[in-house]
């Protein structure tokens, strides 16, 4: 399971450092891709795996369906940090989480979220945001 958040920073040619945490879970080669809220899922080659199959599985008739195929498949990138534990995001996930400078890494369980902090920081605390509770209690027939 990944856990914890980690902030750093984007360096001018658009690396960040993975935590090493992370970098032993993910292996070798993993998956960046657009994720929700204007993040960027990591996901280990099992993780993806898992996911594109869920994708596979919703029906190609629904136009809604084939939208977020596209959206998760082409936006993805396979990663290798390189000697100090960086990877490149390319241009086109940076502007999709709005990521210039500084950046939060978290651990979100079967999966890795990198955030702009200041998107991060908004979302936690922004207004309309929910408290644990409030999120738990609409969660709750789901076995949460």
């Amino acid at each position: 399971m990944y856990i914890g958040q980690y902030c750093h920073n984007l360096d001018a040619k658009g690396r960040v450092i993975m935590p090493s945490r992370f970098r032993e879970q993910l292996g070798e080669v993993f998956v960046v891709t657009p994720g929700y809220e204007g993040c960027l899922s990591v996901y280990s080659e099992e993780e993806w795996n898992k996911f594109a199959n869920q994708l596979m599985s919703m029906p190609s008739h629904n136009a809604d369906a084939r939208r977020l195929i596209r959206m998760f498949s082409s936006g993805a990138v396979t990663c290798e940090t390189d000697k100090q534990g960086r990877i490149l995001l390319p241009s086109h996930l940076r502007q999709h989480a709005n990521i210039e400078k500084e950046v939060m890494v978290i651990g979100a369980i079967d999966r890795v979220e990198i955030w702009d902090t200041a998107a991060w920081e908004k979302y936690n605390n922004g207004e309309g945001s929910m408290t644990l509770e409030e999120a738990a209690a609409r969660l709750s027939g789901m076995g949460v």
